[in-house]
């Protein structure tokens, strides 16, 4: 059974990525064309904000004489205190199988997000006539924002994830100061995780003539390809009268490779085939990206112009064989990533989300799904340009509440409308090739459940016939018996490795994804003894084991779904919960303080690996040698106990030292998921010294090797940056991974000293975070302590070329600099 074909291309929101910036009083004007006098208004500075409380809110909404200026995006609660009273919740969490409640201090990150924050700001718009027209555009704003122009309401959005925006036109001051105020309200019991809070991404004005193209108008897709010749269909929405449309494609350099023009309209709605000789095709391995330049003309004068990219790709869903990429068969090598950036929550900043995408494409990732929300427009340009597929997904809750105050709160009135402007908004992107109406919904149970999820899949077919839609399913055999999961273009299980042959005979589509999978736990550099694989495993410390066989009640150890993923080509990938750690839901450990973000991760909350990073790496990085060795070995007072020694590497055998003594040669085999996938050395004996790993290849050569020594007592400070050069824009990030060696330059696991952070020069200290989900030290004070001997300083520059001087210093260790380039 061949589902469908679905086949397209990408636009960029702004329309345009040429800009020439003039500081205009506190906005950046950027101009795609002087002809067209189209410009995007970035409102970033400036801002003035204040957290109120609900009664008072309204009687302050105005008077900011008070308030703080910040940047925005903003999140207001990112720097805390962490507070186990905020969001206390008395709940029994269904999705985790809980049948009894109990106290959750921690659930959304003890992070103060709620209550009602005021942003207000002041824009000009010189020459504004009345041929202009102007456009508000809210990427994201936590939450049920309010908007307000010269003290008028000119709307109102519900959705803290969705992209929304208001024509203001006859609202507008010509040539003198605007004021656009927001009202932001977070109420408790409205998240499963830290939501963050205010205006997390970025405002705009677009202003442009009335005769223009519309809003999130243009829609590419490629409904043919060939070697020699690829169809780009472009569907372009506009405004006016007698209007000609004049398309040109170019390449990734810039040369021009078709052009084609129209003055046929359907309605308001132009549609245009253009021929694309030679076609260079977007894949994971080759991000090729095009540009389609749109101009729109009114009686032969330039009226609108603006940029599209998009990359071309073919994408098929077949019975019994998968998923395939131009032709390829490709499996999901994902993750799910929940929105916020650990130390700097949930305000979007580009150069901490690229960073992110650098570490999962080492690690051989080549898929994200948004988890559970609508994805930030810069997270998706950063896919299409460094290569991820993407599923990008809308709702956490449908009609039925997860959370008291959640979204089912909306739904009914809400939903269709947050679709719609998901898709209009991202389709372009080459990087997206599935949607997901929804995520381990309660309406999984009874036919209108079953309803629920077919009207949400046609609203996403109706906007969007060229993806297919998904939900992820943790009540299988509910939805086996609803007939929910025969309603689904593709049927997405959350977990239930058990019941993954079952639903494949059950279910009509003959393939299934692994929308969630894995959710083990674990704490960078820490191991729990004996050696043992537990569920819902809790210890005195509130950390987890680093061996990776510690899972939750409804979940399992990475294994069992490579297991899956290799042995049935019906099963088309997974995304593994989590690639990265995220502030709340700190399972097992969500009904204990300290304990404030999550275990999940296959990276901690500052982007340091775990060991379970070289577990995926070995099996998904199929370019690049992984040997990896845990656990660390510095164990006083363990000397002659049973300390099992894991190696997880892309080789099939290897032999394990002991201070020169052979361990013997274990090799990969079937007997047992773990041993499938992993090298294991039960009955070690701890002493101290050298761990020495050599690794053979399929002709039993040695291939590589690879050491781990005892460390003696602290002694300096190390400090490796991500980034040599930054740029000098205000924005711009390094990550400053700070470790700790002894006299002899060997890595100290263990250690846990207090450090200071001083920045000279053109930047500012940002934030540090280590990793520790029960650390309560604030991201944004220049201190904190080391956790496994590790942690990153995070610095951001400003807008002057020069140089950022870093200092790290603590009690008994040598004093350590790094500079920063910062550069326009």
């Amino acid at each position: 059974m061949n589902i469908s074909k679905y086949k397209f291309l990408k636009y960029t929101i702004n329309g345009n990525r040429l800009f020439i910036s003039i500081l205009i009083g506190i906005v950046f004007i950027c101009s795609v064309s002087g002809q067209t006098d189209r410009q995007v208004i970035t409102l970033e500075k400036n801002w003035k904000f204040i957290k109120a409380d609900v009664k008072n809110a309204q009687q302050i909404a105005f008077d900011d004489s008070t308030w703080e200026t910040v940047t925005v995006p903003h999140d207001w609660a990112i720097k805390g205190p962490f507070d186990k009273e905020i969001d206390k919740q008395t709940v029994a969490i269904v999705q985790n199988g809980e049948k009894v409640a109990t106290e959750k201090t921690g659930r959304t990150g003890a992070l103060p997000y709620i209550g009602v924050g005021w942003y207000r700001n002041q824009f000009s718009l010189p020459n504004f006539s009345s041929e202009k027209k102007v456009i508000l555009l809210f990427e994201g704003a936590m939450s049920e924002p309010e908007i307000f122009l010269n003290g008028k309401k000119i709307g109102s959005w519900n959705y803290g994830y969705s992209y929304f925006y208001f024509d203001i036109t006859e609202h507008i001051l010509a040539n003198q100061p605007n004021t656009l105020a927001v009202k932001l309200t977070n109420v408790g019991l409205s998240s499963r995780w830290y939501p963050g809070a205010g205006l997390y991404r970025n405002v705009r004005l677009i202003v442009k003539n009335k005769t223009s193209i519309n809003q999130w108008g243009t829609f590419i897709t490629t409904p043919l390809i060939t070697k020699n010749l690829a169809k780009v269909h472009v569907k372009t929405k506009v405004s006016g009268k007698q209007l000609k449309l004049v398309t040109t494609i170019k390449d990734a350099d810039g040369k021009i490779v078709a052009t084609n023009t129209t003055e046929t309209i359907f309605d308001n709605e132009f549609e245009q085939n253009i021929a694309v000789k030679n076609p260079v095709l977007w894949s994971p391995e080759n991000p090729y990206l095009y540009t389609a330049v749109s101009q729109l003309y009114a009686e032969n004068i330039l009226k609108d112009e603006t940029e599209t990219r998009f990359g071309i790709r073919d994408i098929n869903y077949e019975a019994e064989r998968g998923f395939s990429l131009n032709g390829k068969i490709t499996k999901f090598k994902g993750v799910c990533l929940h929105h916020d950036l650990g130390p700097i929550g949930t305000a979007i900043n580009k150069s901490a989300l690229r960073r992110q995408l650098r570490i999962l494409k080492d690690m051989g990732a080549n898929a994200i799904r948004s988890s559970h929300n609508m994805p930030s427009l810069e997270q998706l340009e950063l896919c299409d340009e460094m290569g991820f597929l993407f599923l990008a997904e809308s709702f956490d809750e449908w009609a039925k509440p997860k959370v008291e105050n959640g979204y089912h709160r909306f739904f009914e009135t809400d939903a269709e409308k947050d679709i719609v402007n998901l898709v209009h908004a991202t389709r372009n992107h080459p990087s997206i090739v599935m949607w997901s109406s929804g995520n381990e919904v309660p309406d999984q149970w009874g036919s209108q459940g079953a309803k629920r999820a077919k009207w949400l899949q046609d609203i996403f077919h109706r906007e969007d016939p060229t993806r297919p839609v998904t939900v992820g399913m943790d009540q299988v055999k509910a939805t086996m018996a609803s007939g929910f999961g025969a309603v689904l273009d593709i049927p997405g299980l959350n977990y239930r490795t058990h019941l993954y042959e079952e639903a494949y005979e059950a279910f009509p589509q003959g393939l299934i994804l692994g929308s969630e999978t894995a959710s083990t736990v674990s704490s960078r550099g820490i191991y729990k003894f004996p050696v043992e694989a537990f569920k819902m495993k809790q210890y005195d410390d509130f950390q987890s084991s680093s061996y990776d066989l510690e899972a939750c009640s409804w979940s399992n150890i990475p294994d069992e779904d490579f297991v899956l993923q290799d042995d049935n080509p019906w099963v088309i990938g997974e995304f593994v919960w989590t690639g990265f750690d995220y502030l709340g839901e700190p399972t097992p450990y969500d009904t204990k303080w300290p304990s404030r973000s999550s275990y999940f991760g296959i990276n901690d909350l500052a982007g340091l690996p775990k060991d379970r990073y070289y577990l995926y790496r070995s099996r998904w990085n199929t370019e690049d040698e992984t040997l990896h060795i845990l656990p660390h070995w510095n164990w006083e007072g363990r000397e002659g106990e049973t300390t099992p020694v894991f190696v997880y590497t892309s080789y099939n055998s290897a032999e394990l030292f002991i201070n020169g003594k052979s361990m013997g040669i274990k090799k990969k085999n079937n007997s047992t998921p773990k041993h499938r996938y992993r090298l294991m050395w039960m009955d070690v004996k701890y002493q101290p010294g050298t761990i020495k790993v050599v690794a053979f290849d399929d002709d039993g050569n040695p291939a590589a090797e690879k050491e781990i020594h005892t460390a003696g007592k602290p002694y300096k400070l190390v400090l490796e940056s991500d980034r040599k050069t930054i740029k000098a824009d205000g924005k711009d990030l390094a990550f400053v991974t700070v470790s700790v060696v002894d006299k002899n330059g060997i890595p100290c696991p263990t250690a846990t000293n207090q450090l200071k952070f001083k920045i000279k020069g053109d930047g500012i200290f940002k934030a540090a975070c280590n990793g520790d989900a029960t650390s309560l030290e604030p991201f944004h004070l220049p201190t904190m302590k080391l956790f496994s001997g590790k942690l990153v300083v995070l610095v951001q520059s400003n807008s002057n070329a020069g140089k950022i001087n870093l200092t790290v210093s603590g009690n008994g260790l040598k004093t350590e600099k790094i500079i920063i380039q910062t550069k326009i």
